[in-house]
């Protein structure tokens, strides 16, 4: 006996890896990290099923950082790859900034 699940029913597992979006004046890009616990890379998507890869950064943990571009992307000029770049980290870490700076501890 077969039996089929809705796909409403069952999580997106890429989805609970998003870390959020930012956007240019043409699109949407989407950073996406390798896994949810200690990811050691994230990628940056963008299109209209989010299956463009823009980006991936890898060694986060590591920290011997390496961005690789995909294959339309390699072709930016080098302000256009800065600022993906920085608008990814700001995306990817965004959480742990936020309780970084709005956590403050008086000794005394």
């Amino acid at each position: 006996m077969r039996t089929e699940s809705l796909a409403s029913e069952e999580p997106d597992p890429a989805g609970a890896l998003d870390r959020g979006t930012f956007r240019d004046d043409y699109r949407s890009y989407t950073v996406r990290a390798s896994s949810a616990d200690a990811p050691d890379s994230f990628q940056v998507l963008t299109g209209p099923r989010g299956d463009d890869v823009v980006l991936v950064i890898s060694g986060l943990n590591s920290g011997d950082l390496k961005a690789t571009w995909g294959r339309f992307w390699n072709g930016l000029r080098p302000h256009a790859k800065i600022w993906i770049e920085e608008q990814a980290f700001r995306v990817f870490y965004r959480d742990r900034i936020s309780t970084a700076t709005s956590t403050r501890y008086c000794d005394g």
